[in-house]
């Protein structure tokens, strides 16, 4: 292991480091920034959530970021480790394709952010009492910001009534569904979503 790969392997057993997921597709830390170097390997994109007011500068540039702001740096980009709440989510650079939901119907209601080549960034957004029509994930970053309460119904089984669970991450499988918000309060989450059949960097 060379030193680069060292110094990431340091970070992520620090005790303070808490690793929230890490599979095939990413690496997600609480309040901690093992990936804010661009020149540690496996630190390639990354997507910094803020779970409150945070600041974070790279070189020059300063940003303030809220509740639900997202940042996205690049292979070779750097930035300094902000304090504050937020996640950082590294999407590995060899991680496999995506599995396919089926079908491909975008959702709608929401609000699109960041586009790449094999993963887009959406804001989630749902009123109470509305309803979204049916449409498709692929596997996927879910954030919830918010303490919602939904019906689902995803196609060939029973519907079902989860609560989210605000700042806790999760990896999702490819669903086909229909949601609707029967709780009082606006649903809203960070959903960092991989393109179907588009795999990492590393195996192109």
């Amino acid at each position: 292991m060379d030193r680069y790969g060292c110094l990431l392997l340091a970070a992520l057993l620090v005790p303070g480091v808490a690793r929230a997921i890490d599979n095939e597709f990413v690496r997600i830390t609480r309040d901690a920034a093992p990936c804010a170097s661009g020149e540690v390997p496996g630190c390639a994109d990354r997507v910094i959530v803020a779970l409150g007011d945070i600041e974070l500068r790279s070189g020059q540039t300063h940003r303030k970021l809220s509740r639900g702001d997202v940042a996205v740096f690049g292979p070779g980009e750097s930035y300094d480790e902000p304090a504050g709440a937020y996640l950082e989510v590294t999407i590995k650079p060899d991680h496999p394709a995506s599995d396919s939901p089926g079908e491909t119907i975008a959702p709608e209601k929401n609000a699109m952010l960041y586009d790449a080549e094999d993963f887009f960034i959406f804001e989630e957004k749902l009123a109470p009492g509305d309803t979204r029509a049916r449409h498709s994930h692929s596997q996927r970053v879910v954030v919830q910001l918010n303490r919602a309460k939904l019906r689902q119904w995803p196609d060939g089984k029973p519907a079902i009534e989860p609560e989210t669970v605000p700042d806790f991450p999760r990896f999702s499988p490819p669903v086909v569904h229909i949601v609707q918000n029967i709780g009082d309060i606006p649903l809203r989450g960070v959903i960092i979503e991989f393109k179907p059949g588009r795999p990492g960097a590393a195996r192109r």
